[in-house]
């Protein structure tokens, strides 16, 4: 059986959803679901330090990119030791996760047998599920990759049907970035519109835009959606001054309507895998709470 390395973490939750998580014999420093994986070796770190305000953090990831260096390190010696079979990374985005990359440079030296990279490029909804396929064929579980796929479209086809019946569509601005303000891109204006929402910044299937304060005051959504990428519920809370301190900021219709939700990005909505259904639960229950409750507030997502 295959021994495998994951160094994203949605990888890291398809994999385990699979039934192959007795076979990983790596991670990265960012995968930590199930609890359980956290015993695996880390293979990764970022190189920058991930402590200070969004601000700080931005500043820093740009520095390296305008370096012309990768944002992780990868182990190459730690990942030639554990001889892995598969290893499994992404392509979608430098800042988000080791890329094929920083992959293919660890494992260039190796004169014995290479491992199969699995690159996964999950740009939109539809390319979530490419992803499992791509793990499961990777793994010898074509089937049970094609079955986990049929009940993750369920569940989605479940909460979209109720969405549509109702009368209401509320306009969301989804925040995936607090200072600078950044939108959501990728797979989430297809949850918002799948909630029952519309989304007013972002395209389907193209990277997180930036956006200015003062596109967001124009436009003035009904609901604020805070899930920034990589921080939990209590991180985001924290980083809320950088939008509540300004002046202006109870001018708008969703503060007035106590309408503004903080939700923990890091384990949900920026994670291309299993648990983007989960993510739609949670913008389901904040967008229609009287048509849907799942029970994740209080732990995926709080009102301001």
């Amino acid at each position: 059986m295959p021994r495998i390395v994951s160094l994203i973490a949605s990888a890291t939750e398809i994999v385990c959803a699979l039934g192959f998580e007795d076979h990983l014999v790596g991670r990265s420093h960012e995968c930590d679901f199930p609890e359980s994986v956290k015993r695996l070796p880390v293979c990764t770190e970022p190189k920058f330090a991930v402590e200070g305000s969004s601000r700080d953090i931005d500043r820093r990831v740009k520095t390296v990119l305008q370096d012309g260096l990768s944002v992780y390190r990868v182990h190459a010696d730690l990942l030639k030791q554990l001889r892995p079979d598969v290893i499994v990374t992404q392509s979608h985005c430098e800042v988000c996760a080791v890329s094929q990359r920083d992959v293919e440079r660890a494992v260039c030296d190796w004169l014995d047998a290479r491992p199969n990279v699995v690159s996964l490029a999950p740009n939109a909804l539809a390319d979530v599920w490419n992803s499992v396929r791509q793990v499961a064929e990777a793994l010898g579980a074509c089937e049970r990759g094609e079955e986990m796929i049929r009940g993750l479209e369920q569940r989605l086809s479940a909460i979209a049907e109720r969405a549509r019946a109702l009368p209401a569509r509320p306009t969301v601005a989804y925040v995936e970035w607090i200072d600078p303000l950044m939108a959501g891109g990728n797979w989430m204006p297809e949850l918002i519109e799948l909630a029952g929402g519309v989304n007013l910044f972002g395209e389907a299937g193209k990277h997180s835009p930036w956006m200015t304060w003062e596109e967001l005051h124009r436009r003035d959504p009904d609901v604020i959606f805070v899930a920034p990428c990589g921080f939990e519920l209590a991180r985001t809370r924290e980083e809320m001054a950088a939008l509540t301190s300004r002046t202006d900021w109870p001018e708008l219709g969703a503060v007035r309507a106590g309408r503004v939700y903080l939700a923990d990005g890091n384990q949900y909505f920026n994670r291309p895998g299993p648990r983007l259904i989960e993510s739609l639960e949670i913008l389901a229950e904040v967008l229609h709470p009287e048509a849907f409750s799942f029970g994740h507030e209080g732990s995926g997502w709080r009102r301001l």
